[in-house]
């Protein structure tokens, strides 16, 4: 059966440091503890006063001064691990916590899960191709060398930067490794411990190389990882659930999170507030109770990335400058179907060729594997295909030999609508509007990650009114637009009257329109 030793760098907060040692060692784990050289003195005395009759806690040999972004953090990390190593000779897993992260799983279950998987998990992605770093300082993080803390000591950091950039002083990486990063936040088995120990006592070379790397808790241990250990051997995830604000900011749980906690595909959860004394208090029994079951559904960051989304809609694909005079041509039209249900617009789309025999193309803007031609690789990715819809478009008019084009839109592409409204061509716009019961609710939020599988009844139907009122909202935002040349169709209307808007919106004969709106099961889910 698995063991644990828990690795804490902690600066404050000597009471929740005790009861977090006390609650982890309780189901026979262990703990090794860093306490920042630079906190006070009063603190730790207080923590190994507290924690000295406890044989599953020990302590690292050496405290240091810890800062942001430094060396000092991976050192501290280090000697913590050390002293675990010595202490604890029946540890099987090592695992990197803070003082603001919680168990939300039972110490049963924790243990079970690393039985069950053989495999070190560590964030580990190539520096240079993934996009993990999103802005800012990338390959300056390793070829310059870095003294002095960015946030305590600004001026020096930066003047030993500019003077390192205009003496053209920079340096090579350890020719034989490859850089990775990831999150701090790791779980690595024994065996791997004690080989990253051991590289550090034969390597100095990397050793120096690290030691004026720029925040380098976030590529030593993910970068000696895949250095010592088989790919197959390293699962790169962390099994701490934590997500960011669009500022960069670690978002907080407080009491009312418990049950979104315990659903996730996690074994821990930072951060927690230090006020949310509720759900410290049962995540805390939590860790000690036995057969506990539990429904992972694991729809927490997307359920966090829609619900801060809403309200603050923004224009994030703005034209570029060169796009400003481009053109789909005077000439062409436009049309664009709008529906939340695409399923219905795909069935209208279909039946819109056949009646007048004009181009039709599906959601290009929302589902990658949308059928479209080859264009040169514009039509490759979503993002591409939004970043340059201009040319896109011009292309595929260009391609099906026409200058008339009909494609469908989910209500969120806004910004797309308002900028193909904007262009000299003639655009023309089709709103359906479906009924939408609380079974497609249901399947909608399962299918963009808002629920899974499992997610609780009770989470889902606290969920429905939220979404439904967010699926209005996008439709009022369409009309409130005032875009010229814009038709409804309705669920709810009788075939005559949506006729009507069909023939306006494709310049077609009635007879013709009704005979899209008589299409079998139109609006059927």
């Amino acid at each position: 059966m698995a063991k644990i030793a828990y690795i804490l760098l902690c600066h404050k907060d000597p009471d929740a440091i005790i009861m977090q040692a006390e609650r982890l060692t309780a189901a026979g784990d262990y703990m090794s503890i860093h306490f920042d050289a630079s906190a006070k003195s009063e603190h730790f005395r207080k923590i190994r006063t507290a924690l000295a009759e406890n044989p599953n806690v020990t302590f690292a040999r050496k405290r240091i001064k810890c800062g942001w972004g430094e060396w000092s953090l991976v050192q501290a990390t280090l000697f913590a691990i050390e002293a675990a190593v010595d202490e604890f000779p029946r540890a099987t897993h090592f695992y990197m916590l803070s003082g603001d992260c919680m168990a939300i799983k039972t110490a049963e279950y924790a243990h079970q899960f690393l039985d069950d998987n053989d495999r070190d998990f560590v964030e580990s992605f190539d520096y240079f191709e993934s996009d993990w770093i999103k802005t800012g300082w990338k390959e300056e993080r390793l070829i310059y060398r870095h003294w002095f803390n960015e946030r305590t000591q600004k001026k020096r950091f930066y003047a030993m930067f500019n003077l390192q950039q205009r003496l053209g002083w920079t340096r090579e990486i350890p020719h034989d490794i490859q850089i990775m990063i990831g999150s701090q936040w790791w779980c690595l088995r024994r065996r791997t411990v004690e080989w990253i120990l051991d590289f550090t006592k034969t390597r100095r070379d990397v050793m120096r190389f690290f030691a004026t790397t720029w925040i380098p808790d976030e590529t030593f241990f993910q970068t000696l990882v895949r250095h010592l250990i088989p790919e197959d051997e390293i699962d790169s995830r962390t099994l701490t659930f934590l997500m960011f604000s669009d500022y960069g900011m670690p978002v907080t749980f407080y009491n009312d999170h418990y049950d979104l906690l315990l659903s996730q595909d996690f074994l821990f959860a930072r951060k927690i507030s230090p006020e949310a004394k509720e759900l410290k208090s049962r995540l805390g029994r939590l860790y000690a109770a036995y057969d506990v079951q539990f429904q992972i559904s694991n729809e927490g960051r997307s359920l966090f990335k829609f619900l801060t989304g809403r309200g603050r809609i923004g224009r994030r694909f703005g034209m570029r400058f060169w796009e400003t005079e481009s053109s789909l041509g005077r000439e062409r039209e436009l049309m664009i179907v709008v529906s939340k249900k695409w399923h219905v617009a795909k069935r209208l789309l279909e039946q819109i060729r056949q009646v007048t025999n004009v181009p039709t193309i599906e959601y290009l803007f929302n589902e990658e594997g949308a059928p479209l031609p080859d264009l040169g690789g514009i039509q490759a990715t979503l993002e591409k295909r939004t970043r340059h819809r201009r040319a896109l478009m011009r292309m595929l008019f260009e391609y099906y030999d026409t200058d008339r084009l009909v494609i469908c839109m989910d209500p969120s592409n806004l910004d797309l609508m308002h900028d193909f409204f904007s262009d000299r061509s003639v655009t023309r716009m089709l709103e359906v509007e479906c009924k939408f019961t609380d079974e497609y609710l249901i399947g909608h939020a399962h299918r963009v990650g808002l629920a899974g599988e499992r997610t609780p009844k009770a989470t889902l139907e606290r969920l429905l009114p939220t979404i439904r009122n967010d699926l209005a909202y996008e439709g009022d935002r369409i009309r409130d637009a005032g875009f010229a040349r814009y038709v409804r169709i309705r669920e709810v209307a009788q075939p005559e009257e949506n006729a009507e808007k069909l023939s306006e919106f494709l310049s077609i004969s009635w007879e013709q329109g009704l005979r899209l709106a008589q299409t079998e099961h139109l609006f059927a889910d």
